[in-house]
């Protein structure tokens, strides 16, 4: 195989890869969505760049792009769920399927730069609260809201 062909592989792996690694730390926090699911959504969205690029040169590559944020659109909504207490759940990894999809897009695209920084702004902030223990800090403010009779 020829450089030529080894850059697509390069980054689906790329892709898969770092939405294998965000999607840890979802797995990690007990959420429904996890490594598997991440990196399937980042390898998606990097190969439907790649082929919005490749396979139809002369076509607006900004309507594939466009159609992958709306489908995860519906994908993160299947994650979020209200309880019987009326908290919300899945909302973090509802953005993290999202972002995901960016990245994969951002790296199908050949940026990789942007699908990197995006990637390790994403680990960052799904760290903070483990790294900052901003759980503790915050508990008292996250105590549901009372109903009013």
């Amino acid at each position: 195989m020829s450089p030529i062909e080894l850059e697509p592989i390069g980054r689906l792996a790329l892709a898969a890869l770092i939405g294998f690694i965000i999607g840890l730390e979802r797995e990690a926090a007990g959420q429904p969505a996890g490594e598997r699911t991440h990196a399937l959504v980042a390898l998606g969205s990097a190969a439907f760049a790649l082929l919005s690029l490749t396979a139809f040169p002369n076509a607006d590559t900004a309507r594939v792009a466009a159609g992958v944020v709306t489908g995860l659109g519906f994908l993160g909504a299947g994650m979020i769920l209200k309880d019987t207490r009326d908290r919300i759940h899945g909302l973090t990894t509802a953005a993290g399927i999202w972002v995901v999809g960016a990245i994969g897009l951002a790296i199908g695209s050949g940026m990789y730069l942007i699908g990197v920084v995006c990637a390790t702004i994403t680990a960052l902030v799904l760290l903070s609260e483990k790294i900052l223990r901003l759980g503790e800090r915050l508990a008292p403010r996250r105590s549901p809201p009372k109903k009013q009779s």
